[in-house]
C-alpha cells in the first residue's frame, strides 16, 4: 500500500496539469557516474571564480546535465554586485533570445494540434501581413541614402518566421534605413501588446525579400502573436500553463512576483557600477510578451527545457512535442542559396554560417559539420544564446545539456564565455 501511495503521489507531482511540485532533475552521485571528470570540471569552477574575483563578470550560474542527471551545478559571484547579494542556484535571469526556442515549441505544439501549419502564409493568421513591401536603399549622387519600395515577391510563411527568413529585422542592430524605420516606429516598446506590434510591422518594409536571406530580427515575435491568435490566450499564459508548469519550470515567465524579483540577477558594466535594466524593469513590468526575447528563467528551469528536447519532446512523463517535431525543429532549415544579413557575423559562435559548419533550424542554431566551428561539439548539436549573456546547447550524441546564465551584454564578453564554456565542458568528458 505504501508503494502504491508513493507511486500515486509521484504521478500527481509530474502530471500534465503542471504542478509546481515537480521534482528537480536527478543528481549524479558524482560526475564520473555520467562520464565526466571531477578533476577536470574543477577547471571550469576555477575559471569562473577567477573572473568574478577580477571583476570581469559579476557572477554566473552554470549547469551541466548528462545522461539525464545533473553532473555539475555551480553559482558564482554576485546576483547583484552593487547590493553585495550573492548569486544563488535559483537566481532569475533575463534570458533575451533564449526565449525564442520556447516560443517555437509553443507554436509547434499548436501545429501538432492542427491549429497552424508551417507552410501557411503568416497572413492566414495575421491578415495585416498580407501585402508587405521590401525596402531597397538607393544612394543619390550627393551620397544621401533614400528608401525605395518594391512588393514582396511572395508572402512570408510561418516557416520563414521560425527560421528568420521573413525579411523582418531588428531596429537595434544596425543603421540601415529599414532599421531606422523600425526604431522610429517603436517596434520594441515593452509597453505595447503583441497585437499592437503586428500593426506596426504591417506598416514597415522588409529588409529582404521573403526567403532570400537569414536576417536575425523580430520574426519570432510574430510567431508569438500567432500563438496568441490560435490559442486564444496571451503568450505569457500559454507558456506558463502549457510549457513551464508542466515541465516544472517554476520561475519561467514574462512577469515576476515580489518574491521572484528578489532573485533577479543584475548586469554590470564595471565593478561598482549600478545594476543595469535590460529587458525587464520590475518597477514597470512589460505589457509586451516578446516571443523573441522577453522571458525570465533560471539555469535549472532551462536545463529542464533542454532535457525535454533531448528526450524527444518529453520530460518526467509530460510530453509537449512528438519526437518528429523535435527533429524538425533541430534540423537545418536554411536554403542552400540563402543570403545572410549584415548582423549575422555579430552572432559569433551561434552564427548559422556555412563557413562555421552551422545552419539554423526553428529557433535554434544547428551544427552540421564536425569541422569548421571554432569550438568543440558534435554534429547535430543545437544551441542559442541571448544578448543579455545566457547560452545553452544540447548535444544528442553525448546526451548532454549545458546552460550558462550570465548577465553580460557586451558582445565580445558573452562570446568569450560561450567559447570558454564549450571548451571546459568537453575537456571534462571521460
Amino acid at each position: 500500500m505504501k508503494k502504491l501511495l508513493a507511486g500515486m503521489l509521484a504521478a500527481v507531482v509530474t502530471s500534465v496539469s503542471g504542478s509546481l511540485l515537480a521534482a528537480p532533475l536527478p543528481k549524479a552521485a558524482e560526475p564520473e557516474a555520467v562520464g565526466l571528470s571531477s578533476q577536470r570540471l574543477q577547471r571550469l569552477t576555477d575559471a569562473f571564480n577567477a573572473d568574478v574575483q577580477s571583476g570581469k563578470i559579476p557572477g554566473a550560474v552554470v549547469m551541466i546535465v548528462r545522461q539525464g542527471k545533473v553532473a555539475y551545478s555551480q553559482s558564482f559571484g554576485f546576483q547583484d554586485r552593487a547590493a553585495s547579494s550573492s548569486m544563488r542556484p535559483d537566481s532569475i535571469f533575463r534570458i533575451a533570445s533564449m526565449t525564442k526556442p520556447i516560443t517555437i515549441v509553443a507554436a509547434l505544439m499548436l501545429a501538432e494540434e492542427g491549429k497552424l501549419q508551417l507552410m501557411d502564409p503568416a497572413s492566414v493568421y495575421l491578415p495585416q501581413l498580407k501585402n508587405l513591401q521590401v525596402g531597397v536603399e538607393v544612394r543619390e549622387g550627393s551620397g544621401e541614402r533614400r528608401l525605395m519600395f518594391e512588393p514582396a515577391r511572395r508572402e512570408v510563411t510561418v516557416q520563414d518566421l521560425m527560421r528568420h527568413t521573413s525579411g523582418m529585422t531588428y531596429g537595434i542592430f544596425g543603421d540601415s534605413l529599414v532599421q531606422r524605420a523600425y526604431r522610429e516606429a517603436g517596434t520594441m516598446d515593452d509597453q505595447q501588446t503583441n497585437a499592437q506590434m503586428i500593426d506596426k510591422l504591417a506598416q514597415l518594409p522588409l529588409a529582404f525579400q521573403p526567403g532570400a536571406a537569414f536576417e536575425y530580427g523580430m520574426s519570432n515575435d510574430v510567431v508569438g502573436r500567432i500563438v496568441e491568435v490560435r490559442s486564444g490566450v496571451d503568450l505569457n499564459r500559454f507558456i506558463v500553463e502549457r510549457i513551464a508548469r508542466p515541465l516544472g519550470m517554476r520561475d519561467t515567465a514574462f512577469l515576476l512576483d515580489a518574491e521572484q524579483t528578489t532573485r533577479l540577477a543584475q548586469a554590470q558594466v564595471a565593478p561598482g557600477a549600478p545594476p543595469l535594466i535590460i529587458g525587464y524593469n520590475p518597477a514597470k513590468p512589460p505589457k509586451w510578451f516578446s516571443g523573441g526575447g522577453g522571458l525570465l528563467s533560471t539555469a535549472e528551469d532551462y536545463a529542464r527545457f533542454g532535457q525535454m528536447l533531448l528526450n524527444g519532446g518529453e520530460l518526467d512523463g509530460v510530453r509537449l512535442l512528438s519526437r518528429k517535431s523535435v527533429e524538425l525543429m533541430t534540423s537545418n532549415h536554411l536554403p542552400p542559396d540563402a543570403g545572410y544579413g549584415a548582423f549575422t557575423l555579430e552572432l559569433g559562435l551561434t552564427a548559422p554560417l556555412p563557413q562555421y559548419g552551422q545552419g539554423y533550424g526553428l529557433g535554434v542554431g544547428v551544427r552540421q559539420e564536425s569541422g569548421r566551428s571554432m569550438v568543440p561539439g558534435s554534429v547535430g548539436d543545437y544551441y542559442w544564446g541571448g544578448a543579455t549573456g545566457p547560452y545553452f546547447w544540447v548535444d544528442p550524441q553525448e546526451k548532454l545539456v549545458a546552460v550558462m546564465m550570465l548577465q553580460a551584454s557586451d558582445i565580445q564578453l558573452r562570446t568569450h564565455y560561450r567559447s570558454l564554456l564549450r571548451n571546459l565542458v568537453y575537456q571534462a568528458l571521460l
